[in-house]
């Protein structure tokens, strides 16, 4: 039978009336970069994979990745990698029923993206 009450009803709540909060930006986070790292990883395999083929077919991925464009997504890439290292090691933690009250759970969602620029920043040290 139909319901006769249905423009009665409360409707069910959407992210229009949450206010975002640092634990769930950084559930958000992890699976962005967790896919984003699979196109940078395309992008490596296309290098290879044109080194492989040919010398000139080469020169031009190399000259993508090395451009500035080049450059600024394999920077993200870097970040998005220990970002996501970092996120998953969060989520052992809680695995284990460990740091799941709220202030914990907030203390480790700022470790996260503070050591993701840190270790981003100091990688790029080492590297040049």
């Amino acid at each position: 039978m139909a319901d006769v009450n249905r423009g009665n009803r409360p409707l069910s709540p959407h992210l229009t009336i949450y206010r975002p909060q640092l634990t769930s930006m950084t559930s958000i986070v992890t699976r962005i970069t967790g896919n984003a790292l699979l196109i940078s990883a395309l992008l490596v395999v296309w290098w290879f994979l044109a080194a492989a083929t040919s010398p000139a077919y080469f020169a031009t991925a190399d000259a993508v990745l090395t451009s500035w464009f080049g450059d600024l997504v394999m920077t993200l890439s870097l970040w998005g990698l220990w970002y996501h290292t970092l996120a998953g090691v969060r989520h052992l933690i809680w695995d284990n029923a460990v740091g799941l009250d709220l202030d914990t759970a907030y203390k480790l969602g700022y470790a996260v993206i503070g050591g993701s620029v840190l270790l981003t920043l100091l990688t790029i040290a080492v590297i040049v």
